[in-house]
């Protein structure tokens, strides 16, 4: 018996990210590991905090009983007053536990906001580049991904989202600092989508929702901080994961929070506990909710992808390589030095570099390099990426 024909198409127009990381796989075998410089998962290469280590000799150690039960589907009191307790230190709201729901991961998240607020046939906008799994995500609770351009920097383009809206629309998702480009949205574009989403909502008489989803906002560079959406629109729900902050990507632990000042936060927070249930996730795993309980102000040291960045920007840019360079995550979002990406990508393999056509991003035109490689892998494929470049001149 096959498979039913809706994931037929998902198999058919699966990650470009999974299977580059597959076909790494193969040709790390067929040339050897240190002769292949794979540049497509966005798999953090740097180990968790020692701190993160100690809590969990202390967690395992600990007499007490019941810990690996079952808990509120929302999750662990205490961690939920924690994340609140943190999310007040830079944003105006008074949260409490109640705003927030401990998930399995970002995408867990992702999952349960959508399959609470979309009915079938709803859109969800998009600005362009984004992370295709979102596509998959919308489509599972009956949504309808609308992407829009961004502007050539990256930067968001306002004109073209109110354009896109339409009777139909139901929420905005966007991702800062953004995987593929890096681009981290500003304080005053926030500000200006804010207040096009209120003049909008107003209009219609229901609130378009603005869904964040931040697993990098702690991995900016140059001293710049991601700014809130919560300051800049109450009908607004922050989805983040400790996966790249913490390295802790396995580990499945996230959360999402409700601005408390949003117009039907109960119905919507009721929601999203049903769905934490329904969707199978039952509630987030039970060690790492009181792992990261101690650990919502720390992170693996910024600096060291910093520097990675710099290292790549640098030699990329001496050779001619056109991009804009990243203020956060751990991608370079280049231009493809021909039209056809995916092409220009098959030619980067010849020197058994591998990265990610933009078409995989909606974005095509350009490819994905995820720096988040030991240095000496950064070093070791400079010399192909200058042999690719003056194949083109």
């Amino acid at each position: 018996m096959t498979a039913s024909r809706k994931i037929l198409e998902s198999i058919e127009k699966s990650s470009w990210i999974r299977r580059i990381f597959e076909e790494g796989n193969e040709r790390k075998a067929k040339y050897g590991a240190e002769n292949v410089f794979d540049f497509s998962l966005g798999n953090p290469n740097l180990e968790p905090p020692m701190k993160f280590k100690e809590i969990l000799k202390g967690l395992v150690n600990d007499p007490a009983p019941g810990r690996h039960g079952y808990m509120s589907n929302a999750g662990y009191i205490e961690t939920r007053t924690a994340v609140a307790d943190y999310l007040k230190t830079f944003n105006n709201q008074d949260f409490t536990p109640q705003e927030i729901v401990m998930t399995v991961g970002a995408s867990g998240g992702l999952n349960i906001v959508f399959k609470t607020i979309l009915d079938a046939g709803q859109e969800v906008v998009i600005p362009a580049p984004y992370f295709v799994e979102y596509n998959n995500i919308i489509d599972t609770h009956r949504g309808v991904p609308k992407v829009v351009p961004t502007k050539p920097d990256f930067s968001l383009d306002l004109e073209a989202l109110e354009g896109a809206f339409t009777e139909n629309t139901k929420a905005v998702l966007i991702n800062s600092p953004n995987n593929p480009t890096g681009r981290m949205y500003d304080e005053a574009s926030l500000g200006e989508l804010g207040k096009l989403l209120k003049r909008v909502s107003e209009k219609r008489g229901t609130p378009i929702y603005l869904v964040s989803d931040e697993p990098y906002r702690k991995i900016v560079y140059d001293g710049l901080k991601v700014p809130s959406i919560f300051n800049a629109y109450k009908e607004s729900i922050v989805i983040t994961s400790f996966s790249k902050d913490l390295s802790l990507a396995g580990e499945r632990i996230g959360y999402a929070a409700v601005n408390p000042e949003m117009t039907y936060v109960e119905n919507i927070l009721q929601g999203m506990v049903i769905c934490n249930r329904v969707l199978g996730y039952v509630n987030a795993p039970a060690f790492m909710q009181r792992a990261i309980t101690h650990l919502l102000e720390d992170s693996v040291d910024i600096s060291i992808y910093q520097k990675k960045r710099d290292m790549l920007c640098d030699a990329l840019g001496s050779f001619g390589y056109d991009f804009i360079k990243p203020e956060g995550t751990f991608y370079l979002f280049p231009k493809s030095l021909e039209e056809d990406d995916v092409a220009f990508v098959n030619v980067l393999k010849e020197e058994n570099i591998l990265t990610v056509p933009g078409s995989g991003f909606w974005g095509p035109g350009y490819f994905r390099i995820a720096y988040c490689v030991p240095d000496d892998v950064i070093e070791r494929s400079l010399p192909g990426f200058e042999r690719v470049i003056k194949k083109y001149r």
